[in-house]
């Protein structure tokens, strides 16, 4: 089988949000493609969920380990599930035996009703496991108004097991190390590392084709020490982002760790200044407008850490 050789490539020029779906017929948005043996991941949209990419704007990684198959996120709607076991499925006759989920968030959760029911573990962070037990109600509404029909089967069903440190697998030649690293993007985010194939399945930790969003609890200093002194130390070969391509460690430092760098400076800067929160909103961030959801998020991100870096 073809595997995606542009794993180690810089690939900013592969995405464009402006693409509504690559994959006619599935409520997938692309088939899923093999990234190294054995390592398989249908690529989300780099844009905000839609009824065109039926939702699916996050990455849904499965591991065929020779002895059963390890999903990464349960997806943004049970007919999302259902469709990626169907490629699953297609690949190989192996069960699908646990499903970790890399946060709290609708996209990783919210296709737990369909792997529970098929009576597959679904795995999380406690902290992801609070986070969708308080907003998964409100994210699921947001979810039916988007995609209508396609949200239908969709349950709210927690995770059925939870870790606080890190959950470890060896299946096959796989050593599969679900690890929490630390404070990142969002409560409970956690990297699945693959140490004997040198390939992190990294959730919200690392982007790099779409620009990263700034939640209100997003500490943006604690997502860089993070980086910093767990992250980096994986030096991993491959990395399988939350959203985009599968590329490389030059790739997502740049558009994760740089991106957070620079926009600390900047803000830094223009409160020394005696800036306030108006302005900035208009700080230069012009080295990254080339990234899908600038339009979206900038402004916001800007705002959101001007309130962090201000009580510092």
């Amino acid at each position: 089988m073809r595997w995606l050789l542009l794993s180690l490539l810089p690939t900013a020029l592969l995405a464009n949000e402006d693409i509504a779906d690559q994959y006619p017929g599935s409520v997938l948005y692309q088939h899923p493609v093999e990234v190294i043996p054995g390592v398989f991941s249908a690529i989300g949209a780099t844009a905000p969920p839609t009824y065109e990419n039926s939702g699916h704007n996050n990455n849904l990684s499965f591991i065929v380990t020779g002895e059963g198959v390890v999903v990464v996120n349960s997806g943004a709607s049970y007919q999302l599930a259902e469709a990626l076991h169907s490629e699953i499925k297609e690949v190989t006759d192996q069960p699908v035996v646990a499903v970790f989920t890399e946060n709290g968030q609708g996209h990783a959760m919210l296709g737990n009703s369909y792997w529970v029911g098929q009576g597959v573990p679904v795995i999380a962070h406690s902290e992801a496991a609070h986070e969708f037990q308080e907003y998964g109600a409100q994210t699921q509404q947001a979810h039916l108004r988007t995609i209508k029909e396609k949200a239908d089967g969709t349950e709210l069903v927690q995770p059925t097991e939870i870790f606080d440190d890190e959950y470890v697998m060896e299946l096959g030649e796989f050593r599969i190390e679900a690890r929490y690293l630390g404070p990142a993007h969002s409560p409970g985010d956690i990297v699945v590392w693959l140490p004997n194939q040198s390939l992190v399945i990294s959730g919200d930790m690392a982007f790099h084709e779409r620009m990263l969003p700034i939640f209100e609890h997003t500490m943006t200093a604690d997502w860089l020490e993070t980086w910093d002194t767990e992250f980096e130390a994986l030096n991993a070969t491959y990395v399988i982002p939350g959203h985009g391509h599968p590329t490389n460690m030059a790739q997502v430092r740049r558009y994760t760790k740089g991106y957070l760098e620079y926009l600390r400076e900047k803000i830094g800067a223009h409160i020394d200044e005696g800036g306030d929160l108006a302005g900035a909103y208009y700080v230069d961030q012009s080295p990254y407008t080339n990234l899908d959801t600038f339009e979206e998020l900038a402004t916001k991100n800007a705002g959101r850490v001007f309130e962090q870096m201000e009580w510092e």
